[in-house]
């Protein structure tokens, strides 16, 4: 699809697309007012003011509209209108060991009592172990830099998201 293709559609498929890179409604509604872009480098950067005018509650929005790393499963189910770049995205999981899946979950779970969401990464080329060491790592933040690490990782899956939308990567 193209940026002119886009800017042609109604409201509705417009914030269902958009949506699918983001889950994050007010990120959606913003970018629907800042639009049209007039082309991918402008509305990547549109979608990145947006993202920066938005607060924890938005960001932990978004966060929620994941599948937990290592649990796509569930997440074909719950996420439809993402599962398919989600997938792609943590497909590195699918070649991990029962060991590192097995603590991917339990990290998972000690990283959403610790934080009170689900730990964010955007998953793209890294390995499992890859993110299992980020997630240990990140463990040790603090709630407040660590929501900050969380919404700058949301944000780059975001633009990673809206790329393939618009045909620019896989």
């Amino acid at each position: 699809m193209t940026i002119a293709e886009f800017d042609h559609l109604d409201i509705t498929e417009k914030r269902a697309l958009l949506h699918s890179c983001c889950g994050s409604n007010t990120w959606v509604n913003n970018m629907l007012g800042a639009l049209p872009a007039e082309d991918l480098v402008d509305l990547l950067e549109i979608a990145e003011e947006q993202w920066y005018l938005c607060h924890e509650p938005d960001w932990q929005e978004a966060f929620s509209q994941h599948p937990k790393i290592g649990n796509m499963e569930i997440g074909k189910e719950k996420f439809a209108s993402s599962a398919q770049w989600a997938e792609g995205e943590q497909a590195s999981v699918k070649e991990a060991s029962e060991q590192t899946l097995q603590q991917l979950s339990t990290g998972n779970q000690s990283y959403e009592q610790r934080f009170g969401f689900i730990f964010i990464v955007c998953a793209t080329g890294k390995s499992a172990d890859d993110m299992l060491q980020l997630l240990q790592q990140r463990l040790y933040n603090n709630p407040e830099v660590e929501i900050q690490i969380a919404m700058e990782e949301q944000l780059k899956i975001t633009k990673l998201r809206l790329e393939k939308l618009f045909g620019i990567t896989e």
